[in-house]
């Protein structure tokens, strides 16, 4: 079958966040590419909580930030709170997150792709896919248009055959008020593709001009707030406070009485629903021992009296959310604008894709988002970005751009969804990442811009920021070695911030590495003022870096040989078409797991769930005999 019109280069079916991330790329990528959505007004929308980052996730969008992506950009221009979370604790985890202004996010993105140029916007649906020969031909619409592409990236967020549960009532729906993607689920099964279904959930919202904010705690934004991304020079907002509120005994024992009208617990919903991001009533049955839960009340929007209520998901009958509700301090009287429901949708299992996120049964094409079994808004994003990167590079034939676990939080998502797969939404955590000392949040930029750059994503002048901040960093950490202050400069700066004095001039470098002393502490001293004056505005970016490489110095030692180990194994290759079945020394699972996944390298091969270390050296031992065959 052939499209009779012009053929894009790149289709994006959907307009959610992985969507507009991928026709982002391709479009500034040089390519003739169409995003398709069922709904225009409703381009990157925040279908659930109206905030951006997080653990993990504020990783992410630091990440799609430095290849180029667009969503930091957007939560920078369109917060109404920021706040660094986890500051407490090692530099690790430290996460910025932003509430979001709904409207203004959607209305932002949107901007973006339609002053994009080569990016075309249509308003459709996607009922199905052909093939031109053995490899993507295009999409056809519900209208019986036929759409000629040379690459087709499939992001349907939860509307394939999506379906809506309040109580024991349900109905067809993407989203609440919106049709579901039908017709896309059956043409890819018709193709051999096998889909699932998953579950996810959403809180009632509530006015807040019905809400008693006095009853409950206030937390405001950071005074200082720092941007997601590197291209925002500051953020100088008037920024808006979020509430926490608790559940208690009284407010359970009304959730309880709805159980036998809940469709979680009735078994009218079949699909698996995400364990880390539970209803408010699966806590009540499976934390029943806790008399309370935390209830954050967090503002739609500056110009909306709309509130989400956080950690309320549930899809139980109405009256029961109403009820239960106003047993919460300070909602006695709130009034419901939105119910919280429960929404089912179909996936496909993610490794059925390589790790490109090109589906292996069909060249050229790509699947990203939440039709790869993920949640959350980042996790959608950054497959979004990747596959419309890769996307551009297999048209033109070039080799396709990878990011590995030691790279990236990136890397380690699609890792993990290439060769483990899931069956239940997918949430990325820091401790998912085993090198996530070196993948910091505020290094990101350092990491990965080069990247963008290469890929045509990043402007000159960006990044030659990027390259002289890293100049500075590196002059800097030579510099501290050197300097030894005299001990009656030095030893009443130590005096004076609690640390013991100096017996013997030491360098800056070792005095750094005690938990007391700070960089701008010793700015007093005179070649430490001199060499911060030359920082200029990249000062507290530089400062912070060369602080953290000092004080945790041994920690990225050891991290960055584990690194040098993991190299290795992912430098063994495994050639595509190797016949795992003729090696009989494999167990019967590996054999099995080895086949479904393909993996590219012996460090994948590690990782397979049924893969035991006896396998592995089985294989390695068969590889070595291929090579030197």
């Amino acid at each position: 079958m052939k499209g009779s019109e012009t053929p894009y280069d790149v289709i994006v079916v959907g307009g959610g966040h992985a969507g507009c991330e991928a026709a982002l790329a391709a479009s500034r990528m040089g390519v003739k590419t169409l995003l398709i959505t069922m709904s225009i007004p409703t381009i990157a929308q925040m279908s659930c909580n109206p905030a951006i980052g997080g653990p993990a996730k504020g990783h992410l969008v630091r990440e799609i930030d430095a290849l180029g992506g667009e969503m930091g950009l957007a939560i920078d221009e369109t917060g109404i709170q920021f706040r660094m979370l986890n500051l407490s604790k090692g530099p690790a985890v430290w996460a910025p997150r932003a509430q979001a202004d709904r409207l203004e996010y959607s209305v932002r993105m949107r901007c973006a792709l339609e002053s994009q140029k080569r990016l075309t916007i249509f308003q459709g649906m996607v009922t199905g896919v052909w093939l031109q020969g053995q490899k993507i031909g295009g999409v056809q619409t519900e209208t019986g248009r036929h759409i000629a592409g040379r690459s087709v990236i499939l992001t349907c967020g939860t509307f394939l055959n999506g379906l809506t549960h309040i109580g024991l009532d349900s109905f067809p729906a993407g989203r609440a008020g919106e049709f579901p993607a039908v017709g896309l689920t059956e043409s890819l099964r018709d193709l051999g593709f096998e889909p699932g279904r998953l579950k996810t959930g959403t809180p009632p919202r509530v006015d807040g001009q019905s809400i008693d904010f006095s009853r409950m705690e206030v937390q405001h934004g950071d005074k200082e707030p720092r941007p997601f991304s590197w291209r925002t020079e500051r953020i100088d907002i008037d920024q808006l406070p979020v509430y926490l509120t608790y559940t208690h005994n009284g407010t359970h024992d009304i959730l309880a009485s709805g159980l036998d009208r809940s469709p979680l617990y009735s078994g009218k919903i079949k699909g698996v629903g995400p364990r880390y991001c539970p209803s408010i009533e699966d806590k009540i049955v499976r934390f029943g021992e806790k008399d309370r839960h935390q209830i954050f009340l967090e503002p739609e929007g500056r110009r909306s009296s709309e509130y989400y209520v956080n950690g309320f998901a549930t899809s139980l009958p109405e009256d029961v959310q109403i009820q239960a509700l106003r047993t919460i301090p300070g909602m006695e009287e709130a009034a419901v604008t939105r119910l919280g429901y429960a929404i089912e949708y179909d996936f496909f299992p993610p490794t059925q894709l390589t790790p490109t996120l090109e589906t292996k049964r069909i060249p050229c094409l790509f699947f990203a988002g939440q039709i790869n079994g993920t949640s959350g808004y980042e996790e959608a994003a950054a497959q979004g970005l990747m596959a419309g990167i890769n996307a551009v590079l297999k048209i033109r034939d070039e080799a396709p751009f990878l990011l590995d676990r030691s790279e990236a939080y990136i890397g380690v998502l699609i890792d993990d969804l290439a060769t483990k797969g899931t069956n239940e939404p997918y949430r990325l955590f820091t401790s998912r990442a085993e090198y996530r000392l070196l993948l910091r949040q505020d290094n990101a930029d350092l990491r990965l811009m080069n990247q963008g750059h290469r890929m045509d994503l990043i402007p000159d002048e960006i990044f030659a920021r990027v390259e002289e901040k890293g100049a500075f960093i590196k002059q800097l950490l030579e510099e501290v070695h050197h300097i030894k202050p005299d001990l009656n400069i030095i030893n009443p700066i130590l005096e004076n911030l609690g640390t013991t004095p100096l017996e013997s001039r030491q360098s800056i470098f070792r005095l750094l590495k005690r938990p007391q002393v700070r960089m701008e502490d010793l700015r007093t001293i005179s070649e430490i003022g001199k060499l911060m004056k030359l920082l200029g505005d990249l000062r507290k970016e530089i400062v912070e870096q060369v602080e953290i490489e000092v004080k945790y110095e041994g920690y990225f030692k050891r991290q960055r040989e584990q690194v040098d180990r993991f190299k290795r194994m992912e430098e063994r290759h495994i050639p595509e078409n190797f016949a795992y079945d003729n090696i009989s020394a494999l167990s019967k699972e590996a054999r099995e797991k080895l086949g479904q996944v393909r993996p590219v390298s012996l460090g994948q091969a590690a990782r397979i769930s049924g893969v035991s270390p006896a396998d592995i050296s089985v294989l390695t031992l068969y590889l070595e005999k291929a090579s030197a065959a």
